[in-house]
């Protein structure tokens, strides 16, 4: 049975989960959040054009987001929210497309993902449109899904960021995560050159 929603203080919603979390509980979570200024919506076809629009507009940041390395065609776009939005249906992970209520603009993309159901605990990730920068838009969009982590049953969520990306480290700090360590040469970034990680995490019960 689909669980049943009400407001809560940031996202809009406060879910009535027991105690297990699994792809279901993905798959059964509100497909639309609010918060102050902003709508958060499952992706689908139709937010091709506005990711389009997004991400070859903010492609001098995005040096570290394997998949902006190159403009979008209207093509790849639909690519993209087509394989995010199959990602969501299957429950393998949660990933919100944030536009302004005001304006209509496609503000950015968060997700949780890599899912430890045993915990549980999950990542999240986050891009946002650079010329929204500085007005607290993605802050508010992210503070809104990590809301939705922990009511969903989550414990951790956590943020792996390259070394290098002293902006997306700030960032998740200021969404109350905490640093916990360097994993040194632990992944590779879009270049395929091997890079040292930083650990941030908040608990649930911060």
């Amino acid at each position: 049975m689909r669980p049943h929603f009400r407001p809560s203080r940031r996202t809009g919603w406060s879910g009535a989960f027991g105690t297990r979390l699994d792809r279901r509980t993905l798959q059964t979570a509100p497909p639309r959040l609010a918060t102050a200024r902003l709508e958060l919506v499952w992706p689908s076809a139709d937010h091709a054009e506005a990711v389009c629009d997004s991400v070859n507009a903010s492609l001098g940041a995005l040096r570290f987001v394997k998949w902006g390395q190159h403009a979008f065609s209207a093509e790849d776009a639909r690519r993209f929210c087509d394989a995010d939005a199959a990602q969501v249906a299957e429950g393998r992970c949660l990933i919100y497309f944030a536009f302004e209520r005001a304006s209509g603009r496609f503000v950015g993309n968060l997700d949780l993902h890599t899912f430890d159901f045993a915990v549980p605990r999950c990542q999240i990730g986050y891009v946002g449109d650079v010329r929204l920068a500085g007005r607290g838009l993605m802050r508010e969009a992210a503070l809104g899904v990590i809301d939705l982590a922990f009511e969903l049953g989550v414990e951790r969520v956590e943020a792996w960021c390259d070394l290098r990306n002293a902006r997306s480290i700030h960032f998740a700090q200021t969404l109350g995560l905490h640093y916990e360590g360097l994993l040194r040469a632990s992944d590779r970034d879009p270049q395929g050159q091997l890079c040292d990680q930083v650990l941030l995490a908040r608990l649930r019960s911060e």
